[in-house]
């Protein structure tokens, strides 16, 4: 029977804290869902399954690449490289696709085509820059340190971890969602798809300028 030692119980502690803290000060992880959601008119449920695809699709990734560095026994400063090249590349994309979304917004702003929206789906856009997005402290400080226990704990370590960035992504975006939703004035909504755009691209600014 699998038992939890004093250290194990502090790492699925940290796990936790670590998921809901990383998740909070990052708005990548919630501002972009918000924005689209507001522009685009998304009923709740919409809204809540795109969050909760984008997050498991985040977290999937740092995982598996944390396994296969467990697996074939790599250096974790090789890892903590590639995660960190996995985000700048994330952060150039989301800021990109930030921008571009903006300029359609001001172009449909102008068109005064406020509810027009374009054939492609940029939720998809989000979903594969969030598999490529790191959760940057999965591997280094909690995967690694709990492999040195059991698989077991690496386990559980990456389930406490998940869980918490996932809850407090849902949660965060249900707040924010219904705020900006009562702050939006009829005037406002000429500009929604551009307000959302800048939101996006503001995003990857401060992951790329800032490191949040």
């Amino acid at each position: 029977m699998f038992a939890l030692s004093p250290e194990m119980l502090v790492l699925l502690a940290s796990a936790a804290s670590i998921g809901f803290l990383h998740t909070l000060l990052g708005p990548d992880h919630y501002l972009p869902f918000v924005s689209m959601a507001v522009a685009r008119r998304w009923p709740w449920r919409k809204i809540l399954t795109i969050t909760l695809l984008c997050g498991c699709g985040h977290i999937l990734g740092s995982v598996l690449l944390g396994m296969f560095g467990i697996w074939a026994r790599t250096e974790v400063g090789d890892l903590v490289f590639i995660e960190g090249w996995r985000g700048d590349l994330a952060a150039w994309l989301l800021f990109s696709f930030g921008l571009l979304y903006l300029a359609w917004g001001i172009r449909q702003a102008g068109r005064h085509e406020v509810h027009r929206h374009s054939a492609t789906h940029p939720q998809w856009v989000i979903f594969i820059i969030f598999i490529l997005g790191p959760c940057e402290p999965l591997i280094p400080i909690l995967m690694y340190p709990a492999a040195k226990a059991s698989m077991a704990g690496v386990l559980l370590v990456t389930a406490a971890f998940g869980a918490a960035t996932l809850l407090t992504m849902l949660a965060v975006v249900t707040v924010s969602f219904y705020g900006l939703r009562k702050l939006y004035f009829p005037s406002m909504l000429r500009y929604s798809h551009a307000l959302a755009g800048a939101t996006i691209s503001a995003c990857g600014a401060s992951m790329l300028f800032l490191g949040l």
